[in-house]
């Protein structure tokens, strides 16, 4: 197991340099002379903050979100993948972060803190309008959805917790949740100190999560990072209605080094971690006991961060592409979108046939 220095857990630059990027490890996962592709860097006047959240569409394009610090509202991007052109979908995003398409071909979005709607909406891609899906629990505003994902019977699951924005918390606790298909909002645990990412194994039977404590509400990128909390990635076995059904395995412990923020599954049941890390930042491929099998990195080694020369490379969140792009990773780093060509397929719950 691979182990790293911690960095703060947002950063406001753009990917490195590719020469300066190590080549990607592991043989069954990546050829070793595979490597990533940029496809788009902000250009938008917008300060700070970072792109997250990439979803594939049923026509195979990739959305995804660009939050910015303060009260700028964020975007919501999409990247064509046969023009490789980046336009805005929409330029009010309520601070958008985790997106996932469902079964209708509708755009699932958590909208964070900071200016944000705190709340999980549900996009008309084709018209865009923005529906309220489910902005409270037990009559208390959530504190900032952030990641988000599907089962194969269409239910959201999604984590709470909170990074950015000075609004008052109204629930004490942070919590994974889940949203059946007629609306209820069900609580699935609050054992995890701050739950980020999200993904399903592909036969259903396990929710894996990211804790990913940074150790404070409200990230300021003047001060000091506080003491980190916990950082690992943990596995619940789910029954056959989607619940958990018994307590939480570990499947990477980082110790006290900065863990992961997004992930994603392969069809084989690999777990694909977006580790934000300075002295590798990258994507780890575990297998699904927790044993590394792969490591794509995406910004240099051994970084040394200084105001004037900020890391690079930090990876967010990751998705696979659909039909002649399943074997396509994209991954939004900094303020950007990449993508890199692997040897596995993704698996998306809401594009199985029944």
């Amino acid at each position: 197991m691979r182990f790293f220095a911690g960095v703060g857990l947002l950063c406001f630059a753009v990917l490195a340099q590719a020469a300066e990027v190590p080549p990607p490890e592991g043989d069954a996962i990546v050829s070793p002379d595979s490597r990533l592709e940029p496809l788009f860097t902000r250009t938008a006047g917008i300060r700070g903050g970072l792109t997250e959240g990439p979803a594939v569409a049923p026509d195979g394009s990739i959305y995804f979100s660009d939050i910015p610090f303060g009260n700028d509202s964020g975007m919501i991007l999409r990247f064509n993948p046969q023009t490789k052109q980046t336009t805005v979908f929409v330029a009010n995003s309520g601070k958008s972060n985790g997106l996932v398409f469902d079964r209708q071909g509708k755009l699932v979005a958590c909208e964070g803190a900071d200016h944000g709607g705190r709340r999980i909406v549900r996009w008309d891609t084709r018209t865009k309008k923005r529906t309220v899906v489910a902005d409270r629990f037990d009559g208390k505003r959530f504190n900032s959805p952030n990641d988000i994902c599907l089962d194969k019977a269409g239910r959201i699951y999604f984590s709470d917790p909170r990074y950015v924005g000075d609004e008052e918390r109204e629930l004490t606790r942070r919590s994974v949740y889940r949203i059946d298909t007629d609306g209820t909002v069900m609580e699935l645990t609050k054992d995890i100190a701050k739950p980020n990412g999200l993904a399903i194994a592909p036969d259903g039977k396990t929710l894996i999560v990211s804790d990913l404590d940074n150790g404070t509400d409200r990230i300021d990128p003047t001060k000091p990072r506080p003491p980190l909390g916990v950082q690992e990635i943990v596995a619940y076995p789910l029954d056959d209605q989607g619940l958990i059904a018994g307590p939480k395995r570990r499947l990477v412990d980082f110790g006290d080094q900065f863990g992961c923020d997004g992930m994603t599954v392969d069809r084989d049941g690999n777990i694909y971690l977006s580790v934000r890390d300075e002295s590798l930042p990258g994507v780890m491929v575990i297998n699904p006991e927790g044993k590394e099998i792969g490591y794509i990195p995406t910004g240099p080694a051994n970084q040394r961060p200084t105001p004037e020369k900020p890391v690079v490379g930090l990876p967010s969140n990751v998705e696979f592409g659909l039909g002649e792009e399943s074997n396509m990773l994209y991954i939004t780093v900094d303020q950007g979108l990449v993508r890199i060509r692997l040897k596995t397929h993704g698996f998306h719950a809401q594009y199985e046939n029944d």
